[in-house]
């Protein structure tokens, strides 16, 4: 019988992925289950990994099959769950934040005290080893008596000008701080003690869709033991600056934390004219010495340890060090430092701008028309519009509350899973109109054909069950071989050979096949739009239909970037999807929602510039060496890694993600009466100017 550890994950959302593949990394440790209310998120985490899946906490723990539980659903569950395992003898590494205020993180960590467990507070960029480095340079005096230190986290943080607007941390002020908080002062606690509050300022507000705002920069002044701190929290479009900076007597100090690598500034003894020469080439030492450890790394383990994924590493290994060892955690993880964390927290928050209160509607919604996927960018555009068009919307998303407070009068948000068809039949009595907006970003093609194709599918039942009139469903134009210039395509175009497309363009084009195949056999009332690259207002700068983002200031874009793109307005999509329900002869039709052709990559970004006064460094690289190095990739992938039911990466899909050919969207014009803005400077006040690309 193994000795290892075993242990269970608890909520299979995106931060799982890294606790599962630190936990695999980690000697002595086996991840044999998972647990998630929605049995599809858990069968599917369960699968990819190999483990067992659940549904129930309580049938997890009566499994008695672990001894050890990550704790990574949304905050508001994370004390009551946390204590509930402590309280069954397990030990637990909860996610941050640990839990909402000081008094619930205290209450876990009585627990924990009672249980005789390990409570471990998931304060992740402790454990990077960077950092290990610099405590030990710390303790061995380099600094010297350290005055000041500046922890900042400059970084862009997409929903809030893009949304989904129903996470947790968008949900209120607060949460922002909840939520990027904990990663700033759990380093002021560490290194020099309690942190007390002195200033708080929030400033960039960003207006959300449906009224009120969030501050997009937090400012706050405080002193840790006898170190003055300025914490600064940055969450619009900005270079990614994350670090650390302290600076002692006799030297300074500055830890990027999110790429890993710590460099030092100190005086040196040389004369007057090689002194500066010698400090910048220490300096710049320094960077190339680290730059090539971190590639060294990278390469040597196949791209397996990312600097945040080490932080998880160092995490994990001293959560399960302490457990085998039977001893105390490290102090960096443990519960009474988690607490001073949110202690500090607690005193901050009350200087954060108080939240607008909603205003109460008038009248219960009478909807007729439901928007699966309704919180995304064009879904609450799609919202909006038939609104205006005078339908009452029941948007179906994953929580139960959507950004239209200000139109609360006419729509409902309800939260159903798309994995329970009886549901999702209930959801639309009532219903005549269904917009499916939904998609599932997979990376194996059996997952697409389970969690895309199957849910379409699924939809499409619940529609024929509930009597509903019309469902328009919402593939892509990343379905169509786009990779010859030559080439203008129609609706009557055909997709091709899909085996070795990308499994995003490939899956959008089985839905189609058998969503029509319904239609013909069945009498699915059908619809098929396929939009093309959308902007505007709502949507996000780094837009990756354009080309690959390196943060907001660079962009790779696929091809030379001096052919026109299918560039189409968020306003102008929503109307033609609006008018697919109100014109009879769409029944049974596609169309592809292009624009007027106007602008190339380069066009765009240049009317960026001109428009809002941000160069963003565009380069280009020949789309055989983009396709090269996926085939690598995919070859280490398989071969190396053994993983499964990847695409088989394609030149010709490359060069189609380049979108070299036109579109001809007189189909959508002529049956639809549709008239998609054609001045450039329409297109470039929408697009851009008020947009809010940046965030300010």
């Amino acid at each position: 019988m193994s000795s290892n550890t075993r242990t269970a994950i608890i909520g299979a959302g995106y931060i799982a992925d890294w606790h599962a593949d630190a936990i695999s990394a980690t000697p002595g440790v086996d991840l044999v289950a998972v647990c998630d209310t929605s049995s599809a998120a858990a069968n599917g985490f369960a699968a990819a990994r190999g483990i067992t899946a659940f549904t129930s906490l309580d049938d997890l723990i009566a499994s008695r099959m672990i001894d050890a539980v990550h704790i990574t659903t949304p905050p508001s569950s994370h004390a009551p769950l946390a204590i509930q395992c402590l309280n069954a003898g397990l030990h637990v590494l909860v996610e941050k934040p640990v839990a909402l205020s000081a008094s619930e993180t205290q209450s876990i960590e009585d627990a924990a005290q009672t249980a005789g467990k390990l409570f471990c507070p998931g304060h992740n960029f402790l454990g990077i080893p960077s950092y290990a480095r610099l405590k030990d340079q710390i303790a061995q005096g380099k600094l010297g008596r350290i005055s000041t230190a500046e922890i900042t986290w400059a970084f862009p943080l997409g929903p809030l000008r893009a949304g989904p607007y129903g996470l947790w941390l968008m949900r209120e002020t607060k949460n922002l701080l909840l939520e990027l908080g904990p990663h700033l002062f759990a380093f002021a606690q560490d290194l020099f003690g309690p942190t007390e509050i002195l200033h708080v300022e929030a400033s960039k507000p960003v207006s959300l869709p449906g009224g009120g705002t969030r501050p997009q920069v937090i400012r706050i002044m405080a002193r840790a033991g006898n170190v003055d701190v300025n914490f600064l929290l940055s969450l619009v479009e900005t270079h990614d600056d994350r670090a650390l900076t302290i600076r002692g007597s006799s030297a300074m100090a500055r830890l990027d934390y999110a790429n890993d690598v710590l460099t030092f500034a100190a005086p040196n003894a040389a004369g007057l004219v090689v002194n500066p020469l010698r400090t910048q080439l220490g300096q710049g030492w320094q960077n190339l010495r680290e730059g090539l450890r971190n590639a060294a790394v990278q390469f040597t383990s196949l791209n397996q340890k990312s600097p945040y994924g080490l932080s998880f590493r160092g995490l994990c290994a001293e959560f399960y060090a302490a457990i085998a060892e039977n001893r105390p955690l490290d102090a960096r993880f443990r519960g009474a430092t988690a607490i001073k964390v949110m202690q500090a927290i607690d005193a901050a928050l009350p200087h954060l701008p108080a939240d607008a209160t909603p205003p109460k509607p008038k009248s219960t919604p009478k909807p007729d028309a439901m928007v699966i996927g309704g919180t995304g960018f064009i879904g609450r555009a799609l919202t909006r519009k038939l609104v205006e068009h005078g339908h009452d919307v029941r948007v179906l998303s994953r929580g139960k509350t959507g950004p239209f407070d200000d139109i609360a009068d006419h729509v409902e948000t309800v939260g159903v899973s798309l994995s329970d068809e009886d549901a999702l039949t209930q959801a639309m009595q009532g219903i005549k109109y269904v917009f499916n907006l939904a998609k599932s970003m997979d990376s194996t093609w059996d997952a697409a054909l389970k969690n895309d194709v199957g849910t379409a599918l699924r939809i499409a039942r619940a529609a024929q069950t509930a009597g509903v009139e019309r469902l328009v469903y919402t593939g892509t134009i990343a379905s169509y071989d786009m990779s010859d210039p030559n080439v203008t395509i129609t609706e009557d175009t055909p997709f091709g050979d899909m085996s070795d497309r990308n499994i995003y363009a490939r899956s959008k084009a089985e839905c189609e096949r058998q969503l029509m195949a319904m239609h013909k056999t069945e009498g699915l009332p059908l619809t098929i739009a396929r939009p093309a690259i959308v902007v505007g207002e709502g949507g996000p700068l780094q837009h990756w239909g354009i080309g690959r983002w390196h943060g907001a200031g660079a962009v790779k874009i696929w091809g030379d970037g001096n052919h026109i793109l299918p560039f189409a307005l968020i306003d102008d999509t929503a109307e033609a999807l609006v008018r697919m329900i109100e014109v009879p002869e769409a029944l049974g039709e596609s169309f592809n929602l292009a624009g007027e052709p106007m602008f190339s990559a380069r066009d765009y970004f240049d009317a960026i510039h001109d428009a809002l006064g941000a160069r963003i460094k565009v380069s280009t690289g020949p789309l055989w060496l983009f396709y090269g190095t996926d085939a690598v990739k995919f070859l280490l992938k398989t071969r190396v890694l053994r993983r499964r039911g990847l695409s088989r990466p394609s030149l010709k899909d490359w060069k189609s993600r380049a979108h070299y050919a036109s579109f001809d969207n007189s189909k959508a014009k002529r049956i639809l009466d549709w008239h998609p803005v054609s001045e450039k400077g329409v297109f470039v006040e929408q697009a851009i100017t008020k947009a809010g690309l940046m965030g300010f």
